[in-house]
């Protein structure tokens, strides 16, 4: 039986896969006005992308943030994000300074879950897991690759090494060429989540191509999708409102 992870009153890894939406504001009055946004749209969960703020580089700010955008919607579990530009995201900063980012984030009592990415150095990928398990906050270890789809069997080697590594959620988002680029992730899901996974995974297939990954998890056991209020954070991203009726729907056929 494969464990949940529970972040507040969210519960992920049962029922209907998850609903997170990204904050991607430059500014903090931008990130405010998308908090408040977020108070219609009810996503299960929110994920600040840090990597599109204007003041990632200083500490203080980030925290500063952080307490800004909890006052707003602080019953929402929050996610952690910086997104280096090697995998599809808006800045590139140094490994110290990434370990130390992400390091505070956890620290601070204000995030639920931290993001490191897979391909960093394992020795600081454990450092970020221990300090954020130590702080009650759990982690996704990622993995995005913008150049295509793997095979199978490195889709599933990449998500149980996330898992080795002490991941709570781990995640894979891969980028299609075609519609059996789709199949190939859909069915390296399928076989993680039934034959190695003894926790939630997220994973999805970007782009146009691979929106029925965003919509199918349930089926082949992805636990958590990521929707757009306005501007999607990466290719592919379907509007919360379109994705949550087709969750349903798929989850009453089930």
């Amino acid at each position: 039986m494969s464990r949940t992870v529970t972040v507040k009153n969210v519960i992920i890894g049962e029922g209907i896969p998850k609903i997170c939406v990204p904050l991607i504001g430059a500014t903090l009055s931008e990130l405010k006005q998308e908090a408040e946004a977020l108070k219609v749209l009810q996503p299960d969960l929110v994920e600040w992308r840090t990597d599109f703020f204007a003041e990632v580089e200083d500490v203080a700010a980030v925290k500063n943030a952080l307490s800004e955008i909890c006052s707003v919607i602080p019953d929402l579990p929050l996610i952690f994000t910086f997104r280096s530009a090697k995998e599809g995201g808006e800045k590139q900063v140094s490994t110290e300074y990434y370990t130390a980012l992400n390091k505070a984030a956890a620290e601070s009592g204000l995030v639920d879950i931290i993001d490191v990415e897979l391909f960093n150095d394992e020795q600081d990928v454990k450092l970020l897991v221990e300090a954020a398990h130590a702080h009650n906050v759990s982690v996704i270890i990622s993995n995005h690759d913008f150049q295509g789809t793997p095979p199978k069997e490195e889709i599933i080697s990449r998500l149980c090494k996330a898992q080795e590594l002490g991941g709570d959620l781990p995640k894979i988002a891969v980028m299609p060429q075609d519609a059996g680029d789709v199949l190939t992730l859909l069915e390296a899901t399928h076989i993680m989540k039934e034959k190695y996974a003894d926790r939630p995974i997220i994973t999805m297939s970007m782009a146009g191509a691979g929106v029925i990954s965003r919509l199918a998890g349930e089926v082949f056991g992805s636990a958590l999708t990521f929707g757009a209020a306005h501007k999607p954070s990466a290719p592919g991203q379907v509007a919360v409102a379109e994705l949550r009726n087709t969750l349903s729907l798929l989850h009453r056929s089930l």
